[in-house]
């Protein structure tokens, strides 16, 4: 019996949503954009995913309004891809996916996820233990953990080695 393609038969919120974000790289297209890259060559050298798969990642995910085109440049015509609020409203998810991992079979902690002001780690909801609050998107700072590879080969993972704020823009050598 082959796969469906939808879940039209599923009454279900989580069928729906994986109607969207359900496919293999989909939620590492949007997990990269809240990153901050931002750029087709960019998502191609940080994820290794083939071009034409990618291509159509990011045609669905503008499409359903997770993901925002924009120009960037005029000649040759380039675009970027900037996560919208429906994109950012996805955080909670990938965050949750990456405890779940780290928690179940054990792996070294890749990267921190801190409250940019006052530098607490964020609990497991999002949360600033020691300012009580649930830390938006933008506020978060990213750091490097001891699982990352301290001198990957891609220009994109090597800037991502630095401490930056989740959504900032990421400036790579270029790709």
């Amino acid at each position: 019996m082959a796969l469906g393609k939808d879940y039209a038969t599923q009454e279900c919120s989580i069928a729906r949503a994986l109607e969207i974000v359900g496919e293999r790289w989909t939620l590492l297209v949007v997990r990269d954009a809240l990153y901050g890259i931002r750029r087709y060559n960019d998502f191609l050298v940080h994820l290794g995913i083939p071009r034409a798969v990618l291509a159509a990642r990011l045609r669905t995910l503008t499409a359903e309004g997770i993901l925002e085109k924009r120009r960037y440049q005029q000649s040759p015509p380039r675009d970027e891809y900037v996560p919208t609020a429906r994109g950012i409203a996805l955080w909670p998810t990938l965050r949750a996916l990456g405890l779940w991992r780290r928690e179940q079979y054990g792996e070294t902690q890749l990267r921190y996820f801190r409250h940019a002001d006052c530098g607490t780690e964020l609990g497991p909801y999002g949360e600033c233990r020691a300012c009580g609050t649930v830390v938006p998107v933008e506020d978060v700072l990213m750091e490097p953990g001891p699982g990352l590879d301290p001198d990957p080969a891609d220009p994109v993972s090597r800037a991502l080695l630095e401490p930056r704020r989740l959504l900032e823009p990421l400036e790579t050598e270029h790709v």
